[in-house]
């Protein structure tokens, strides 16, 4: 927004009011200036200069000397030492006497700003070496750093207010001499808020809501200027009127706006004296003038609850859930001469549930969003950025008002989901009826009922409309499809109790014993309903019948929230309008829970000359309910595998049907594996030595380790995540799981499902983030006992010492690995041929166990080689969502980098590349299935783990088994390991000499959940799958007595 000079006196003028009151003084003991300047002395306690007018916003003394920052560009520091960033499109007000010193230059004094004219100026010489200064009205610029400060400084000289210009003013010292400075006898003044974007509001309407708004608006700095409200209604004063009235903000409550369809003159001319720029209308049941909606220079700008064009009129959220909209929200639009049709300013949705009604609704989104975004619609039209998008006429709707009786009474003739709507969309209020038993009756607490029809008391429903059924959990009605809706609470002349006891003789009430912390719960019961009544408050004072309103009744729920920390429901209310009804209801809840009657289904029988009953329920959290196929998480997984493995294959680049299989199969069979070994965690009796004459008995307990912390790959994201948490959690340890942060998504997904299986809340916890900060946050952190940890033996190193570092975590680690995988001349070739490609080429080699090199006996070496080109050609690479692709894109761009340069120091190194090593020329990762020969001991590839498609050669002497063992062990890994021969004595041999976790005989990648996965030396150490990952998670407890 620009300032015209010849307006700003009086913009300056109107503003100082608001923000005298926000001053933010630090540091400052005598609260003004010392100066000794009476022309820039500045008063605390005014706001305002002897002989000028300023907006201290923020006061900064300083009287430490501070050095140059960066390359010689001074940085003004205040609130908490964050630097002073100053937008250039804003207008701020700086004044300061700063002295400064260099090498060589002594001291000169000087004003900062961007006068027209300065009274005085000391030092207005300056050489080549600063960058620019600001002088008289010029205003030189030379090498300006970016990040310098834009200032502008008002001041008066003498009588008259200069005039300003809206320029930048570069502050920026010598690059070359350390510069230091200060100010000298005097304050910085800064105004951090942008007073020319800061409107003048009128606040048209009425209720919490637009109290609401009115405080957000004056907190944004915003002037209300009045506020125009509805006249109080049996003595109670309307709460916007209220709130306003503590500020001294003018209040006008008027009946009416206009009379017989024409404004009220003196009502219009009460309103044009306030000088507004906006009228805000956040809830307003009055009909405003257009004399009063064009008045301001910004117009009118009202908020409506539904997505215009639909649902015009005042019963909009009502018509939203009767229509059976999947979506609501609300608009907030220009206001015109129509009928809510004027330009939409902004719009939010959210989804609309099975049971939603007006009250969760408002509740839970139109309410709290409502008020956020009426203060975010006057941001933008303060900043000049709110747009005017017209309504379109298509699909627009206006629906009646549902004030009226007749229009409030519920057709039975439909369809079951339309009965359950229409209730839905009148419950709380007014509330929709019909007749049971030619009875007047209102319903509330609708919902669609899916079970079987139960026994109970058959009542005529409506004008001969049908039958319901009163039972133990409702009152059922049937729609004209034989689908039935259940109410759960109904109003029968004016009072409200559960539709399950209709017809029954009402029980007395048993009066409550109150402790002295109760009686003060309900003493400021009563001051709270005395607040909103406006009336002295009794036992029997019935809320409603004051003339109370659905807004009352929001209003009274929040301040019990905010003043007693209680929760209560609207429907408390509606079951309990008596104050004393009310104020038990409130009491029951603060000790946790309310007195309700028992219902459950019961049978019935006579016996020993008595009648007896008991329940054939479920009793679970205090209440009896029917028992219904739980689904364990294990078959939510499986319901949900396709989609996990899509999730699986976008995010990680694994060919679905391997995902499918693998991935997902693996996982689900995980959870079922460890599902079956939570009830079966013992320890053992262990014979000891007595301590004669007495005896000694020792026995071990298996205890869950407490808080663990797991940090998957990015290879195999839910098969690691389930290989992992399935033990700990069957061990009964809760969990802090961070996955990859390049592969997160099913875990997220995984964590979802967790909800529906019924995990309770923070046992899973799934935590995303970066290694260096989630993944460091968890190893360090003192209260995880144990941390699973799968990846690279570098990062394995440091988790180690992290654990060690703060609690001495318990640690396992699956690390890198160099597998071998030796292929004798008896095996059977196609075999070995077909392995050897999986144990190498599987999940395109993001495989922790992949064979990382092959020694082949010399005998078959070439006709092995050869074999496995013909195969590997064979291989469909492309969209891993293609069910034909055997080979997808590796997981992210690092890695394939990592990848390519792998594959030139091999060639570097002399192997001899018999296929592949280049980049497919398609969009994403994709790389050739690579195959070297020759690869001598010494090699980088021969040492080093790919973690890609890339298979490692090389040939042994035929017949010396003992040398190929011990080429196979010289490494520092020994996570997997392999073998191909007929002979199983040599087999055997082969796999008690390897030095590795596990060793496959005749097959490659076959790992199952029931048996142990780990490794040795540098591929770590614990065991994943299998009774042995069970004792990762427990720690064991001895127990001797004697006796």
């Amino acid at each position: 927004m620009e300032v015209k000079s010849h307006d700003y006196d009086s913009v300056l003028k109107q503003q100082i009011t608001p923000f005298a009151d926000n001053l933010a003084w630090r540091n400052c003991q005598d609260r003004c200036s010392e100066s000794g300047n009476s022309r820039t002395a500045m008063c605390a306690d005014s706001g305002q200069s002897e002989t000028g007018l300023f907006i201290p916003v923020g006061l900064i003394q300083f009287g430490k000397v501070f050095s140059t920052y960066g390359e010689g560009v001074i940085i003004i520091r205040h609130h908490a030492s964050r630097p002073l960033a100053l937008a250039d499109d804003c207008w701020y007000l700086l004044e300061a006497s700063l002295t400064y010193s260099s090498s060589g230059s002594g001291v000169r004094c000087l004003c900062v700003g961007l006068p027209s004219r300065v009274a005085s100026f000391d030092g207005a010489t300056f050489d080549e070496n600063w960058a620019s200064l600001t002088c008289d009205v010029a205003l030189a610029t030379r090498s300006a750093p970016s990040n310098a400060l834009s200032t502008i400084r008002p001041r008066r000289c003498g009588a008259d207010l200069c005039s300003h210009l809206h320029l930048k003013t570069w502050i920026a010292f010598h690059r070359e001499n350390a510069v230091r400075f200060r100010v000298s006898g005097s304050y910085l003044l800064v105004s951090t808020m942008n007073v020319w974007n800061k409107l003048r509001i009128a606040l048209i309407g009425q209720s919490t809501f637009a109290a609401e708004v009115y405080k957000l608006l004056k907190k944004d700095g915003h002037k209300i200027v009045g506020v125009f409200t509805i006249p109080d209604k049996n003595n109670r004063e309307d709460p916007l009127a209220t709130t306003a009235s503590a500020d001294d903000t003018p209040v006008y409550k008027v009946k009416a706006w206009r009379k017989a369809g024409k404004p009220l003159q003196d009502v219009i001319d009460s309103y044009k004296e306030v000088g507004a720029d906006l009228n805000v209308l956040p809830f307003c049941s009055q009909f405003i003038p257009m004399d009063v909606i064009n008045f301001p220079k910004h117009k009118s700008i009202c908020y409506h609850p539904s997505l215009l064009p639909k649902h015009r009129g005042v019963s909009a959220i009502s018509w939203t859930l009767i229509s059976g909209d999947k979506e609501a929200g609300f608009s907030v639009f220009w206001a015109d001469d129509g009928l809510d049709t004027g330009p939409i300013l902004l719009q939010k949705t959210c989804s609309v549930e099975s049971n939603d009604t007006v009250d969760t609704l408002y509740n839970k989104f139109l309410y709290p969003e409502g008020i956020l975004s009426m203060a975010e619609a006057v941001d933008k039209v303060s900043k000049g950025t709110a747009p005017r998008i017209p309504q379109i006429e298509k699909g627009a709707s206006y629906e009646p008002s549902l004030g009226k009786k007749e229009l409030q009474m519920v057709n039975l003739l439909q369809p079951a989901l339309n009965i359950h709507n229409f209730i839905r969309g009148l419950d709380s209020a007014p509330g929709a009826w019909t007749l049971v038993n030619n009875q007047e009756v209102k319903l509330f607490g609708s919902s669609l009922w899916s079970e079987s029809e139960p026994q109970g008391q058959t009542v005529e429903i409506g004008e001969n409309t049908g039958k319901g059924i009163i039972h133990d959990k409702g009152l059922l009605l049937i729609g004209s499809d034989g689908k039935m809706v259940n109410i759960q609470r109904i109003q029968v002349e004016g009072k409200m109790i559960q539709a399950s006891n209709y017809g029954k003789a009402e029980k007395s009430r048993e009066s409550l014993q109150l402790t002295e912390e109760e009686k003060s719960i309900v003493s400021a019961l009563n001051q709270i309903w005395t607040g909103i009544l406006n009336i002295e408050i009794n036992k029997q004072t019935d809320f409603f019948s004051t003339g109370a309103g659905s807004m009352d009744i929001v209003r009274l729920v929040e301040e019990i929230r905010e003043k007693l920390g209680i929760q209560m429901q609207n429907e408390d209310l509606f079951m309990a309008s008596l104050f004393q009804e009310f104020a038990d209801a409130v009491v029951l809840k603060s000790r946790g829970g309310s007195k309700k009657d028992l219902t459950y289904n019961r049978i019935s029988l006579n016996a020993n000359n008595m009648d007896i009953n008991f329940p054939n329920q479920l009793f679970i959290n205090g209440q009896f309910v029917d028992s219904e196929h739980g689904k364990v998480l294990a078959d939510l997984m499986d319901e949900h595998k396709e989609e996990l493995a899509t999730i699986e294959s976008i995010d990680s680049g694994a060919v679905y049907t391997l995902a499918l299989k693998t991935h997902v199969g693996m996982s689900i069979e995980t959870w079922r594996y460890f599902a079956g070994w939570c009830d079966k965690i013992h320890g053992t009796t262990i014979p000891i030595n007595h301590a004669r004459p007495n005896r000694n008995l020792t026995f071990t307990k298996k205890e869950p380790i407490g808080v663990c912390g797991l940090i998957t790959p990015w290879n195999y994201p839910l098969m690691m995540l389930s290989w992992k948490m399935a033990p700990c959690l069957a061990a009964g340890n809760t969990v802090v799981m961070k996955p990859a942060q390049v592969s997160p998504l099913t875990a997220l997904k995984f964590a979802e499902l967790t909800l529906k299986a019924g995990i309770p809340p923070g046992v899973i916890n799934i935590l995303p983030g970066t290694g260096s900060e989630t993944g460091n946050a968890i190893a360090h952190h003192p209260d995880v006992r144990k941390l699973g940890f799968t990846g690279s033996t570098s990062v394995g190193q440091v988790i180690m010492k992290s654990c060690a570092d703060s609690n001495l975590k318990k640690v396992s680690l699956e690390l890198g690995g160099k597998s071998p995988l030796i292929i004798f001349d008896d095996c059977d070739l196609e075999r070995a041929v077909r392995m050897g490609m999986s144990g190498v080429f599987f999940n395109k080699g993001e495989n922790c166990i992949a064979a990382g090199r092959l020694f082949v006996e010399s005998s078959i070496h070439d006709v092995f080689v050869k074999r496995v080109i013909e195969e590997t050609k064979k291989m469909v690479i492309g969209d891993p969502l293609n069910r034909s692709t055997s080979h997808g894109p590796q997981n992210h761009k690092a890695h394939f980098d990592k990848l390519l340069e792998y594959i030139s120091l091999g060639v570097k190194e002399g192997a001899k590349l018999e296929y592949g090593g280049k980049r497919i020329d398609r969009p994403g990762f994709f790389l050739e299935p690579t195959i070297f020969t020759n690869v001598e001991d010494h090699m980088y590839i021969a040492q080093e783990e790919s973690f890609g498609p890339i298979m490692v050669i090389s040939k042994f002497t035929s017949g010396d088994i003992d040398a190929v063992l011990k080429r196979a062990n010289n490494t520092e890994f020994g996570l997997a390991s392999g073998v191909f021969t007929r002979d199983i004595n040599r087999a055997l041999y082969v796999a008690e000499k390897i030095d590795a976790g596990t060793v496959f005989v005749n097959t490659y990648n076959k790992t199952d959940v029931a048996a142990p996965f780990g490794g040795f030396k540098q591929s770590g150490f614990g065991k994943d799958l299998g009774m042995e990952a069970l004792h990762e998670y427990l720690k064991t407890k001895c127990v001797t007595l004697e006796y």
